[in-house]
């Protein structure tokens, strides 16, 4: 993904390894491993109960790309080796259709030759390679820009956030391991997730992500717009079934005058009022904060039996998923949408002129 700032990645679920290859990023960034490692933390799976129990480490290993401490303008090549799979648990996996999962399409696509453990190509692991190209795109944006992105969780099923997202509860984020900053529904949440996993089942949710400090300009018009490229990427994000930005689907319901956002001046600089536009006009960035919302659908490997077909014996059967599962996906996912946002920004930023070649 990306024109500038292009990311590749690679890797399957039960693979030897997953890795990404960052190209393009600017000569003269400050880099360390530690400044991936910190967000590849945030989305690591086996951290409480509410996550899959799969313990991999996943620290990551920079191969290329960086010299004495900074990025030297070639390509950044990233790795994490996988150290915890359990491949037998998805034998039955290779006849029997998994209810909601790509194994289907996957298998007649690529003629057989798709790799079922762990959903392969097409599995949440492969995530970890987003953010691995994505924690370095959120620091090129901080150090050149001052630009600050951050996600949260904001809906677990049908418990939603009782309050109002502030700048001052940024820090609250990762207070608690459901990522969501108002303690009460994050209290409630976790709850949630808990009864469905007793229940052998799964629950979908929302991630919001609100972006600071972006300059007017951002964005080309028509097919290269910003919504355009984060929506892109963000359905690139495994279990993602919608996006909006701003006052988004609510907006549809409104009149022009009350979903308009009337223009300001505050301290010599044109703001809006209101912010339904999500900070983006015509698909270019207006200087306000980048707004949207990311919809998960629940896991659909749960343990609760399904009927589904077993294709080798052409007959209907009953699936009941094994392995190690995420009963909700959401927690760990904040991470991820925050290094998409930052992926496409800063390609738009070095598009632009915004960013040069070297900081």
């Amino acid at each position: 993904m990306g024109r500038r700032l292009v990311l590749t990645t690679f890797g399957e679920s039960h693979g030897k390894c997953v890795g990404a290859v960052l190209d393009g990023c600017p000569a003269g960034l400050k880099l360390e491993e530690g400044d991936i490692q910190g967000m590849l933390d945030q989305r690591r799976p086996g951290q409480s109960a509410i996550s899959t129990q799969r313990a991999e480490g996943d620290k990551v290993e920079i191969l290329s790309g960086v010299f004495r401490g900074s990025t030297t303008g070639a390509p950044i090549a990233m790795i994490i080796w996988n150290r915890d799979q359990r491949s037998t648990d998805y034998e039955e996996l290779k006849t029997k259709l998994r209810p909601g999962h790509s194994d289907y399409p996957a298998m007649i696509k690529y003629k057989g030759h798709n790799d079922y453990r762990g959903g392969g190509r097409f599995s949440g692991r492969l995530t970890a390679t987003l953010v691995m190209g994505g924690a370095i795109a959120r620091k090129l944006l901080g150090a050149a820009l001052d630009v600050q992105t951050h996600s949260y969780v904001s809906q677990i099923g049908k418990v939603a956030m009782g309050k109002r997202f502030t700048e001052k509860m940024i820090p609250d984020i990762y207070g608690n391991d459901v990522r969501c900053p108002d303690p009460e529904a994050a209290a409630l949440m976790r709850a949630a997730i808990l009864g469905a996993r007793r229940d052998m089942d799964s629950l979908g949710g929302m991630i919001e992500s609100v972006t600071t400090g972006l300059p007017v300009g951002l964005g080309e018009p028509v097919f290269g717009s910003l919504e355009s490229d984060i929506s892109s990427g963000v359905f690139s994000i495994p279990s993602v079934k919608g996006v909006e930005f701003g006052s988004g689907f609510a907006g549809s319901e409104s009149t022009g005058s009350q979903n308009n956002d009337t223009f300001v001046l505050r301290d010599g600089a044109v703001q809006t009022r209101t912010n339904n536009a999500g900070g983006i006009l015509g698909g270019i960035s207006i200087g306000m904060p980048l707004t949207l919302r990311v919809a998960f659908k629940p896991a659909s490997s749960i343990p609760r039996e399904q009927p589904t077909v077993d294709i080798k014996s052409g007959k209907d059967a009953v699936l009941s998923v094994k392995g190690r599962h995420d009963p909700c996906v959401v927690p760990r996912a904040p991470p991820v949408v925050d290094s998409v946002v930052a992926l496409v920004l800063a390609d738009h930023a070095l598009l632009g002129g915004f960013i040069g070649p070297v900081l």
